[in-house]
């Protein structure tokens, strides 16, 4: 199997590139590979000939995204759009991820992938347009993940607010942690693990949600990875309200993979997917 990913040294993509260590990988970061540049993206496909293409390129910056509407739009639609029809030219089956940013965050309960999008603020308008274009492709996969965690590519990879959190733990410094907003968070390991299942075993083309079960308040997750950690934790409890952050979050963003779980890919609890990635940093954790 010929795999090509892209975003390919971010946190996502270098656990992408892990899974598939076994293929024959063109793993390409933003600086060998500009998603949106058509003539670029064009030429890497028809080089490589790959079987699936695997987007984990994005313009993550949700908060300057506001200032730079272009820029989010560029990479996280109409990159999206280049790289479905150069999969199209080849064949391949192409995979895109999401956000639970397309939603709202005005619900209760986790949301599904009947559930209407409804973005706030551009980061979220951007992928769920991307979510949209993803479709040009043939065989097409939308992932939606959120809340990342798990082992960084490069150095000075962004680390996800778990990665922060974990770091400030282990120093002794104060947490920031919002206590009004519910999550799913994920590991990135499982997502790709997830990634290779579906691709294998040939699931209906389509969106899925693709996070490790469960759902918890920041506050709820932090506090778990202190008791993992056995540190003690100093808290600074924040809200949406008092953040003052540029662009809107979603208050109750959690998501189910239960569409997943019943094409026969069950995802693990975040809990675990947490004691495993805090035993790769203190094997003595996996007895906690």
């Amino acid at each position: 199997m010929r795999v090509l990913i892209t975003g390919a040294r971010g946190l996502l993509g270098a656990a992408m590139t892990r899974e598939f260590g076994d293929a024959e990988v063109y793993a390409l970061g933003h600086q060998e590979l500009d998603v949106a540049d058509e003539p670029a993206v064009a030429a890497a496909v028809a080089a490589a000939r790959p079987d699936v293409v695997i987007n984990c390129a994005a313009y993550n910056d949700v908060d300057r995204a506001e200032q730079e509407p272009a820029a989010a739009l560029r990479v996280n639609a109409l990159g999206v759009l280049t790289l479905a029809r150069a999969a199209r030219q080849v064949s391949a089956v192409f995979v895109h991820y999401s956000t639970d940013f397309v939603f709202d965050g005005e619900s209760d309960r986790p949301y599904t992938e009947e559930d209407p999008p409804n973005p706030r603020g551009i980061y979220a308008t951007s992928k769920l347009l991307g979510d949209w274009f993803a479709n040009d492709a043939p065989r097409a996969y939308v992932l939606r993940v959120e809340s990342l965690f798990g082992d960084p590519g490069l150095a000075g990879t962004r680390r996800g607010s778990l990665g922060i959190i974990i770091d400030r733990i282990r120093s002794g410094a104060e947490v920031p942690v919002f206590v009004d907003r519910t999550v799913s968070p994920t590991y990135t390991p499982d997502i790709a693990w997830a990634t290779r299942a579906v691709i294998e075993r040939r699931v209906p083309a389509g969106v899925y949600h693709c996070v490790n079960a469960g759902a918890a308040k920041w506050v709820q997750v932090a506090e778990e990875t202190a008791r993992l950690m056995g540190r003690p934790l100093s808290m600074k409890p924040l809200t949406l309200e008092t953040a003052n952050l540029a662009a809107p979050r979603p208050r109750y963003c959690a998501l189910s993979a239960a569409k997943l779980a019943a094409a026969g890919i069950v995802m693990p609890t975040w809990q675990d997917a947490l004691r495993r990635h805090l035993s790769i940093l203190n094997p003595s954790i996996t007895n906690h």
